[in-house]
């Protein structure tokens, strides 16, 4: 078992580079299948979501050659069944990205039902909504999502709630249907706006990405592109509490300020220095935490991928802190693994009371999915002892090298692990 040892109580100096965004290559990944020609990506973080998603485009019959650690060759032109394997499906999410750039290229798709880390109950039923809007049926077939059509029509598609993923695919589906399609309220994420920056790289004509209105006009064919994928917000986001808990001085490089903006307004509010740049923010703190209330938003509320973070800064805070989590019912599954260090976190529901404890002490806990584990790690670092983190499995689904790049920052951490085997391991 894989796991990070954490002595804890060493101030985070230095600078530290942020990787490519997990949520945006999450989607680029499965979008170049859409391409009639192969595309290179840059900024590509080394993270297990990502080793999988090619690991897909492998089995299926794209050519993916890694040109360097952070650049990738894919033609997509070979592959030929749109069905995504089921055992490598269920390892993530966003392998529901296939579905939409399967159905957009064959006009049909077979994808398993997706897997990832469970935080409640997170249905794609506005995913089928619009696919079925557009003209295609959908049936769940052991697992197994069918979705298939003759021809893809453009249309109007109103979510009834904001869903980053169903944005997305309506986006992978409508970029080669016949006429325009209208996205309703749709989500406003930083990743979408990448997406469709990607797709429009391409050819493709999409139009209020990053609005509540985006407006997809159809086109036949997608070309060839080279592009950079974003800076990851929720590793900065994470970076920058984790300077603020060790009271550390952390220059936090390549990132988009303006899409930190909620994050660095909650920082601010609890008594942390945040200092911007064009393409960096520096973290220090001068005095104590001060308690905050926060709600997990859409962007551009604070993110609900932030909340497990600044909900362990608080426990550092003096005075109780309302907590509201307004997107995911099991968001505070971190809760009781946070009690073993000596938090005191009171959960009704989606609402948490954090009552500041001053410091942490070092135990043996478990990540139960992403963002929690960095929620531990940020607790290890700023622990009293040593603290154990096991199954980090879920921490490296969406962190490159987070331990590289905490003990340049000064940090007591290593990784008890054995040599894995990735397509990027194999390509370099």
């Amino acid at each position: 078992m894989e796991k990070f040892i954490i002595k804890g109580g060493r101030r985070l100096q230095g600078e530290v580079e942020i990787s490519g965004a997990k949520n945006a290559v999450a989607a680029i990944i499965p979008a170049v299948v859409l391409s009639d020609e192969p595309c290179i990506l840059e900024n590509i973080p080394n993270i297990s979501d990502v080793s999988i998603s090619l690991r897909i485009l492998y089995e299926m019959g794209a050519d993916v050659k890694f040109l360097d650690k952070t650049t990738v060759r894919i033609d997509a032109t070979g592959i030929t069944e749109p069905v995504v394997p089921y055992e490598m499906a269920k390892q993530m999410r966003s392998s529901y990205y296939f579905l939409g750039t399967l159905l957009g290229k064959f006009r049909r798709a077979r994808v398993s039902m997706p897997g990832g880390c469970y935080l409640g109950d997170r249905p794609i039923d506005q995913h089928l909504k619009a696919f079925t809007t557009l003209g295609a049926t959908c049936v769940l077939d052991h697992g197994m999502i069918d979705i298939q059509t003759e021809e893809i029509l453009g249309s109007q598609i109103y979510f009834d709630v904001v869903t980053v993923g169903g944005t997305i695919n309506t986006m992978l589906a409508a970029v080669k249907a016949t006429g325009m399609t209208v996205i309703e309220n749709a989500a406003k994420e930083p990743h979408i706006v990448d997406l469709a920056n990607f797709l429009n790289s391409m050819g493709a004509d999409i139009m209020g990405a990053g609005t509540d209105v985006i407006k997809i006009r159809g086109v036949k064919n997608l070309k060839g592109t080279a592009y950079a994928i974003i800076p990851d917000q929720i590793e900065a986001g994470t970076f920058m509490v984790a300077a603020a808990a060790t009271r550390g001085d952390v220059l936090i490089k390549n990132v988009i300020p303006k899409h930190l903006e909620s994050i660095t307004a909650k920082l601010e509010k609890i008594g942390v220095n945040v200092e911007e740049f064009d393409d960096s923010v520096r973290i220090t703190v001068d005095g104590p935490f001060v308690k905050t209330s926060i709600k997990t938003m859409p962007h551009p509320g604070f993110p609900t991928d932030m909340q497990p973070q600044i909900s362990t800064l608080l426990c550092l805070a003096e005075g109780a802190s309302i907590v509201t989590e307004g997107i995911f019912d099991n968001r505070f599954r971190y809760v009781d693994e946070l009690r073993r260090m000596g938090a005191d976190i009171s959960v009704d529901g989606k609402v948490a009371v954090v009552e500041g404890i001053g410091s942490f002490m070092g135990a043996p806990v478990m990540a139960t999915d992403l963002r929690a584990g960095a929620a531990l790690v940020i607790a290890g670092l700023a622990a009293k002892g040593v603290t154990e983190i096991g199954d980090i499995h879920h921490i490296e689904r969406g962190y490159e090298d987070m331990e590289g790049k905490l003990r340049a920052l000064g940090a007591d951490i290593c990784k008890k692990s054995a040599p894995g085997d990735s397509i990027r391991q194999a390509a370099l």
